[in-house]
Formats: C-alpha cells, sequence, structure tokens
C-alpha cells in the first residue's frame, strides 16, 4: 500500500474490490474517518457527514464487492 494521503476525499479506484480491502484502504489513507459498510439500494440520512465515508456493496454478489465510488460525506 502506497503511503496515507490524509487529503483525500473519494476512492473511485475501490469500485470493483471486497468491501473489506477497500474499508482497510480507507482507513489507511484516512484514520480519522468512520467507514459505514452498507449494502446497496438501502435507505441512508442525505446529511452531509465530513468524518464520515460510507462503502456500498452490492448484495447480491457473493464477494461484497463494493459498488459505487467511497466519498466523504
Amino acid at each position: 500500500m502506497a503511503g496515507a494521503d490524509p487529503k483525500r476525499t473519494s476512492w473511485p479506484e475501490l469500485v470493483g474490490i471486497p468491501a473489506t480491502p477497500a474499508v482497510m484502504r480507507i482507513n489507511h489513507d484516512r484514520p480519522e474517518l468512520v467507514v459505514e459498510v452498507l449494502p446497496l439500494g438501502i435507505k441512508v440520512d442525505k446529511g452531509f457527514n465530513p468524518k464520515r465515508v460510507r462503502v456500498f456493496y452490492n448484495p447480491r454478489d457473493s464477494a461484497g464487492l463494493v459498488a459505487k465510488v467511497p466519498v466523504v460525506g
């Protein structure tokens, strides 16, 4: 893994990989953020939270692959 990037706000390269390593990458880059792992399509609060990243995975995929670009908010 390359060095942490404390200014990152999105992780487009994580789409298509399993959620667990995606969370590990986000935690490496921005350890101060809370990472939520959620199934794609679930209803969530639309409010912006600068200390949160949501990782949406495809619940129909047994590998739990990331389905949307994780972003801060």
